[in-house]
């Protein structure tokens, strides 16, 4: 029978839920790294005991972490226990070196003038569809980095900064690549998504970027309405079968694109409110779509108190309420947007953590929902493998 490994990084340490195929059991692993922020954990498809994290502290720095054997063990890739205290115990080694490429120039800060580029922490990890060793990560101030090596050394894609990076403006929550997807038929094209930059396309393997923007509108945050860069884009998603279908939660409306981001459309239909952070979109039905409504930008709470899931079987503008075994009064929780994955089983299980500290999964598509572990931190990011 397959076994399902769900993998949770919250503000206080990282979890590792096990289950059989049924999805009805939970083994609980963690907290790993106990204290430290870990902004996200993904494992490798092509090698599932192969995980990596990022944990970071505002004390310590930042620091990818590894795992060999499904995130029973963990280490700092390439680098010794006396290598990661430095002479005033912070840490050091080669798996925390994270240096922007060339000059290293300016972006717009909060007030519109001009801000150094500073590393500060590592949002996203997402391994290659191909090979183990390497993977791609996602820095606030917004870059993204690649290893090959396992996560031991890191080099800057430095293309994606020359798309007019000196235009590109932090959001409430920072200024970080936060979402990273690998095109399963072309290896050569990635899209990323930046807050609150917009969303980016490479066609050569993150050599030369451009920006896929063209249909968005943020009234309120850009002058101009048909600004190229500055839209706040909180995720995409897309199907492996469909890599040029994207589905955008972006800072107000849901949006589709049929052209790989060269034009969107909105696709927020009938939802209480277009506002969120997730979206993801079932593992066997390409049309078949996931968001978790919140309020406003100003209240990231659910509509009502009541938390909902929202599924559209349409590709959006048709929306339903998915509410069977959540919580339907004084729900005043938060769903971040790494907090939402599929499975690949059948029928499809999906997932999401909350900042109340539960993770809830469906494994009928999202018809009902039970809680698989209550009263973790805050939840970051949730993450699933389908292992055989």
């Amino acid at each position: 029978m397959s076994k399902v490994r769900v993998l949770v990084g919250t503000k206080k340490g990282a979890f590792v839920l096990t289950s059989d195929g049924k999805r009805k059991k939970w083994d609980v692993s963690g907290p790993h790294f106990a204290g430290w922020e870990i902004y996200h954990v993904k494992g490798s498809t092509v090698d599932p005991n192969r995980i990596y994290a990022s944990q970071s502290s505002g004390w310590f720095g930042q620091i990818i972490q590894r795992s060999d054997d499904g995130g029973k063990t963990w280490t700092p890739p390439g680098s010794s226990p006396e290598e990661l205290k430095g002479p005033e115990g912070f840490p050091k080694g080669e798996s925390n070196k994270f240096v922007y490429e060339g000059k290293v120039g300016t972006h717009k800060w909060y007030d519109g003038t001009q801000h150094p580029w500073e590393f500060k922490r590592i949002w996203h990890v997402e391994p290659s569809l191909t090979d183990p060793d390497t993977a791609y990560a996602g820095a606030e101030d917004a870059a993204i980095f690649k290893t090959t090596d396992g996560g031991k050394t890191w080099k800057e894609l430095p293309g994606l900064r020359g798309a007019k990076g000196d235009l590109w403006q932090p959001g409430a929550g920072g200024m970080a690549v936060h979402t990273i997807l690998l095109d399963k038929k072309n290896p050569n094209r990635i899209y990323v998504a930046i807050s609150a930059a917009g969303a980016f396309r490479t066609d050569d393997a993150g050599k030369t970027w451009k920006p896929i923007n063209k249909g968005l509108k943020s009234q309120f945050e850009l002058p101009d309405p048909d600004a190229e860069v500055g839209h706040c884009v909180h995720r995409i998603a897309m199907h492996p079968s469909r890599p040029d279908v994207l589905f955008m939660q972006k800072h107000w409306d849901v949006m589709r694109t049929d052209s790989a981001g060269d034009l969107w459309q909105d696709v927020g239909g009938n939802l209480p409110t277009d506002f969120g952070f997730p979206i993801d979109v079932h593992a066997h039905e390409p049309n078949t779509v996931y968001v978790v409504p919140i309020k406003s930008d100003s209240e990231h709470y659910p509509p009502d108190g009541k938390l909902r899931v929202f599924r559209s079987r349409s590709g959006g503008n048709e929306w339903e309420a998915l509410a069977k075994g959540l919580p339907q009064k004084d729900c005043y929780v938060n769903v971040l947007r790494d907090s939402m994955c599929v499975d690949s089983l059948e029928p499809c299980g999906i997932y999401f953590g909350t900042t109340g500290g539960q993770v809830y999964g469906s494994a009928d598509n999202g018809d009902t929902w039970e809680p698989i572990v209550r009263d973790l931190p805050a939840v970051y990011s949730v993450e699933v493998q389908s292992l055989a």
